[in-house]
C-alpha cells in the first residue's frame, strides 16, 4: 500500500474503443487536487481499447493499466484492479461511460466523513435517472425486485456500477462470477454497513452493451441461489481481539 494515495479509481473495460480517454479525462478532472491513482483493467478486449490505454500513459501518470490474459468477466476485472490498488479507499465505475466520475468526490466524503456510522464500509451509486431503453430499465426493475425481497439487501439499484468502498472490506467477500451485483447483501453478510447515494447517469458511449435482459435473467437465476446460500452459511464473529 502507498501511504500517499489515498483514493484508487478502477474501471474495467472490455471493447470500450473511444470511452477510455474520454472516461479518463473525465476522472483525472473530477479528483484534481487529490492524491489518486486510477486503474483501467482491459478484460482481454479484440479491439483498439488495450492500445488507447497504453496510449494515454503519457499524459496521465496517475494512470494503470492491466490487462487480462484471458477474457474473465466484469467481476474478476474489478476484482484484479481492486487487488492491485495502491490506496485504502477504492471507487469502481463501469467503463461505457455512463457512470458520472463527478459523483466519485461525493461517494469519497459520505464513506471517509467524521460522523460516518460505525463500520460503514462502502457508499453506493444509486440511478435517480435512467438513461437506458425502456426495456433495459424494465428487466433491472424486475431484477432488483426480485433480489431485494429475497436478499433484504435495501438496495434498490444492484446495477449501478459506481462504489466506494474500503479496500480492505471488499478483499474480505467472497468471490464469484457477477459477485459485483451483489455486493451490498455481502457487505452486509460480513458485518459491514452500506450507504447509498444518487448519482448521475448517462446515455452510453461508444459501442454496444455486453449485457441482454435474459442473458442477465439466465445468470441472475443461479446467482442468486448461490448468494442466499453464501448468507446462511457465513459465520461472523464480530471481529478478532490479539490478545
Amino acid at each position: 500500500m502507498d501511504s500517499a494515495l489515498e483514493f484508487s479509481v478502477v474501471v474495467p473495460v472490455h471493447n470500450e474503443t473511444g470511452n477510455v480517454e474520454t472516461l479518463a479525462a473525465e476522472i483525472a478532472r473530477a479528483l484534481d487536487g487529490r492524491a489518486f491513482e486510477m486503474i483501467f483493467v482491459d478484460d482481454a478486449s479484440s479491439d483498439d481499447t488495450r492500445a488507447e490505454l497504453k496510449a494515454l500513459k503519457a499524459k496521465y501518470p496517475m494512470l494503470r493499466v492491466l490487462g487480462h490474459r484471458k477474457n474473465a468477466g466484469q467481476s474478476r476485472a474489478i476484482r484484479t484492479g481492486i487487488l492491485a490498488a495502491m490506496a485504502p479507499v477504492v471507487g469502481t465505475l463501469d467503463g461505457d461511460g455512463q457512470n458520472d466520475p463527478a459523483d466519485l468526490p461525493d461517494l469519497y466524503r459520505a464513506l471517509t466523513r467524521a460522523d460516518a456510522p460505525e463500520g460503514l464500509k462502502m457508499v453506493m451509486g444509486r440511478r435517480a435517472s435512467r438513461k437506458d431503453t425502456a426495456w433495459k430499465r424494465f428487466g433491472s426493475r424486475l431484477a432488483n425486485r426480485v433480489r431485494k425481497r429475497l436478499l433484504r439487501d435495501d438496495c434498490d439499484d444492484s446495477g449501478c456500477g459506481i462504489k466506494v468502498m474500503n479496500r480492505a472490506a471488499f478483499i474480505q467477500l467472497p468471490y464469484f462470477d457477477h459477485m459485483h451485483r451483489y455486493m451490498p447483501a455481502l457487505m452486509r453478510a460480513e458485518g459491514f454497513g452500506v450507504e447509498f447515494r444518487d448519482v448521475n447517469h448517462r446515455p452510453r458511449g461508444e459501442g454496444r452493451s455486453n449485457y441482454t435482459n435474459f442473458g442477465r435473467l439466465k445468470d441472475a437465476l443461479s446467482d442468486l441461489r448461490g448468494v442466499m446460500w453464501l448468507i446462511r452459511r457465513r459465520r461472523n464473529p464480530g471481529g478478532a481481539d490479539e490478545i
